[in-house]
């Protein structure tokens, strides 16, 4: 069958899909029900921070709306669901950034390694609204646009054998989420990038394919992870949130009254998601402790110093990052 007609018979079997997950409810309901897409489990820190956001609209406009909340990737995957927010088949999703950059590189900008000096600073700048506005509204003309962003962590390396500085990924095959940057970073350690499916991730280390990967502590625990690499460098190369985007057409079509309690209600996602991603990266802190993980306490200078260069390297490739970049600069000076 030709590649384009399987793709157009996924789409409409996904679509088909959104509906049916609702049952006979859309046709004879008056209220108009809201869909939001997310790849995660029900009890993790996006989930219940969706929860708070569907409460607060409910509970303020449940007489116009009903949000519906789909966790696992149950209409698709991270990239179909972005897709079916475009296209308005569904109203929310949670996008990485990577997955963004598809549709503007200014998302580029959370690639760059060791672009916050701290979390401090990660979550000063998230909160800066002449930092955001204009990554938010990017994707427009795609027919989306983030309302809000969820905390995804800070990202460490983990491996089967112990990473104390950065000579010691020379030669180390290490999973990272396909970027060119993310590759450019990799090299620059002298290891190996091997992009590929988060979940493939677990057999590939187990089965010697690559030696580690990278991600936050909760990978250890929800993926397993910890099973199979019993070493956690906290190296601290990257801090990159998830995005909550809406489709343009749905948020156009609200009054300036409804469109307020969304907004709110968007705000209140990210507030609840950070307070539960607090509480749960500890717990999984502890229990990777029980599955044998040890977790090592390095010196990040000398990874930072080793790849800084990138820096400059990127933003010339991409000059819609320079206004970004320089704002990182002023903020973080002003803590200083």
């Amino acid at each position: 069958m030709n590649i384009h007609i399987k793709k157009i018979f996924l789409s409409l079997f996904l679509i088909t899909a959104v509906f049916s997950f609702s049952g006979c409810d859309f046709f004879s309901n008056s209220k108009t029900i809201v869909r939001i897409s997310h790849s995660q489990s029900e009890t993790h820190p996006d989930h219940l921070g969706l929860l708070a956001f569907k409460e607060y609209v409910e509970s303020r406009l449940g007489d116009k709306y009903d949000i519906q909340i789909f966790p696992n990737e149950l209409l698709g995957s991270s990239v179909k669901a972005i897709e079916l927010v475009q296209t308005g088949a569904i109203d929310y999703a949670v996008a990485s950034t990577g997955n963004l950059e598809t549709f503007d590189n200014i998302y580029q900008i959370f690639s760059i390694p060791y672009l916050f000096s701290s979390v401090e600073l990660y979550h000063k700048v998230m909160e800066d609204k002449n930092f955001t506005d204009n990554i938010y509204t990017s994707t427009e003309e795609a027919g989306f646009e983030t309302v809000a962003w969820l905390d995804a962590g800070t990202r460490n390396f983990y491996a089967t054998t112990p990473i104390n500085k950065p000579e010691d990924l020379k030669g180390k095959k290490i999973r990272v989420q396909q970027s060119p940057t993310n590759v450019k970073m990799m090299a620059a350690f002298d290891a190996a990038a091997a992009p590929m499916s988060f979940g493939e991730v677990y057999t590939a280390i187990q089965q010697g394919v690559i030696d580690g990967a990278e991600n936050n502590e909760l990978a250890l625990t929800n993926n397993k992870h910890g099973e199979v690499a019993k070493y956690y460098t906290y190296n601290q190369h990257q801090m990159v949130p998830d995005m909550l985007i809406a489709n343009l057409r749905f948020l156009d079509n609200l009054t300036d009254e409804e469109r307020k309690v969304f907004d709110e209600a968007a705000l209140l996602c990210t507030k609840v998601e950070r307070e539960n991603w607090d509480i749960q990266i500890q717990e999984a802190i502890n229990q990777a402790k029980n599955m044998g993980v040890q977790f090592i306490q390095t010196d990040i200078e000398p990874f930072r110093n080793k790849i800084l260069h990138l820096h400059e390297e990127i933003i010339k490739d991409n000059p819609k990052l320079e206004p970004l970049y320089k704002r990182i600069s002023e903020i973080s000076e002003k803590e200083m």
